[in-house]
């Protein structure tokens, strides 16, 4: 190696080695974190409504265990690799992510050297024609973070970008919801679908015999037009259905993201139950801290606590320090030589001793961003606590509740072939049967909506007991 550049990294790593050393004593201007207390209670309600709807060791359940049917796992695998939402939530984790090490890159010294090689001419033979070399390098106002302002700007940032993460976190598990439940209501659709089928053929039989009594003088033309009611009500339903079904496919397409096989979607309603596992709920509230809605909005109220000590360390004097080291010469063979090299070391301070209480009003402003930050986070856990306890009650009564759906369109089914049995003997009235078809036809749709919201209750359990995320530490663990 060179003596000449030996001088020049000597000179490099002593400058580095300086400003680095006075990074060590930066102080933090931000309040200690301390962990909110949860504005919840610590265990779910009590009562009727909520028998049977905890798990005394939960487990958190990946959507694969949850949605066991193969053909929506497929299509929950597709939508995670193609939806749009899900690569603008992870453009902005990396631009996030990027603006962490942006703002990070504040807290080091930044090197730079420049480089000039001159040549001047002069009339009059004064000796000052020819070229003049010059190298040069080091730190220009490097700011030392005694009051740990560019510290608290890089935790603030960092927590901005965890915050980011968590919201992205909460788009996917929205989408796998999503999707499970636009399969759920194709899946009742198509079922909806069948029963306007069959009721339209029905009654269309019922119109056929209406009519052939009517012409016969033993039924009265007003019991022929409500015979004719019956059909065309199902026959608009069954119309509005065929459209149902084709805006379900719109929407599964648009939340895939791409085209997919229809041919996979389910054909009833009760197979989407069948595939669908129940989803465990810990009998204590803590399971929602780590939910990442409410992550996000810890994270948020982190960073807001940090930026109290940005707004802080404004207040006290910013010191920053130079230090270069050059060679100027006449030569290129001289250029570094002992005799051309140059040191410079400096500082600069900087108090602002009076701005009509303007840095003063910014840590008002922090402070105030930070309350106001802990309220979203308590109202996050407030909502998910609500969320929860909704889903955890409907869950309590909903087998009761499709039991008797069941037993009723069952019921509806036997009363209307005995009425039609009996009126096409002549022992009922068209009225007495045109109401037992349209008991069983309603009894029959209500049964679909019942079950559509037992499939819908267990999604929104997985949705709002956070999914496979819970499973992840808290910022609080992870920190230990």
């Amino acid at each position: 190696m060179r003596p000449s550049t030996r001088i020049v990294r000597t000179h490099l790593r002593r400058t580095s080695a300086l400003l680095s050393a006075a990074l060590l004593g930066a102080c933090s201007m931000a309040p200690k974190y301390v962990q909110p207390d949860s504005p919840v209670p610590q265990t779910w309600p009590d009562g009727e409504a909520y028998r049977d709807t905890v798990s005394a060791e939960p487990r958190p359940l990946t959507y694969a265990e949850v949605f066991e049917d193969p053909a929506l796992q497929e299509l929950i695998a597709q939508a995670l690799e193609n939806n749009r939402n899900l690569r603008v939530a992870a453009a902005n984790i990396a631009a996030a992510r990027a603006q962490v090490k942006v703002t990070r890159a504040n807290q080091f010294p930044a090197l730079a050297t420049t480089a000039s090689a001159t040549h001047q001419e002069t009339g009059g033979g004064f000796g000052l024609n020819g070229w003049s070399y010059a190298l040069r390098g080091g730190v220009s106002n490097f700011e030392l973070d005694l009051f740990g302002r560019l510290k608290n700007a890089t935790a603030a940032q960092v927590n901005t970008a965890l915050s980011t993460e968590a919201a992205a976190r909460t788009v996917q598990l929205g989408l796998v919801a999503d999707i499970a439940q636009g399969w759920a209501t194709y899946a009742a659709d198509r079922e909806l679908l069948r029963i306007a089928e069959d009721t339209a053929r029905i009654a269309g039989e019922s119109v056929r015999l209406t009519q052939a009594r009517l012409e016969g003088g033993i039924a009265a033309r007003s019991e022929l037009r409500q015979a004719q009611q019956v059909l065309e009500t199902a026959r608009s339903d069954l119309a509005a259905q065929k459209t149902a079904l084709a805006q379900d496919v719109n929407a599964l397409r648009l939340l895939v993201g791409a085209d997919f096989d229809e041919s996979t979607l389910p054909s009833s309603i009760t197979r989407v139950n069948a595939a669908l596992a129940e989803v465990p709920a810990s009998a204590d509230t803590t399971i929602l801290l780590s939910r990442p809605d409410v992550l996000e909005a810890e994270y948020s109220l982190r960073a807001a606590n940090a930026n109290i000590g940005v707004a802080r360390a404004q207040l006290f004097p910013t010191i920053s320090l130079s230090a270069l080291t050059g060679f100027a010469a006449q030569s290129l063979s001289g250029l570094f030589d002992e005799a051309s090299r140059s040191t410079s070391y400096g500082g600069n301070g900087e108090w602002s001793i009076f701005n009509a209480g303007g840095r003063s009003a910014n840590v008002g402003v922090a402070k105030a961003q930070r309350d106001a930050a802990l309220a979203t986070y308590e109202g996050a856990i407030q909502t998910a606590f609500r969320e929860t306890a909704d889903a955890l009650a409907d869950q309590g009564t909903i087998a009761e509740r499709l039991d008797a759906a069941t037993n009723f369109t069952e019921v509806s089914a036997d009363n209307a072939r005995l009425v039609e049995a009996t009126y096409r003997q002549g022992m009922a009235s068209s009225l007495e049967n045109l109401d037992a078809q349209r008991s069983l036809y309603a009894a029959r749709q209500a049964e679909v909506g019942m079950r559509l919201a037992r499939a819908v209750n267990r999604i929104t359990l997985y949705r709002v007991l956070g999914g496979e995320w819970v499973s992840q530490p808290r910022p609080d663990e992870a920190a230990n």
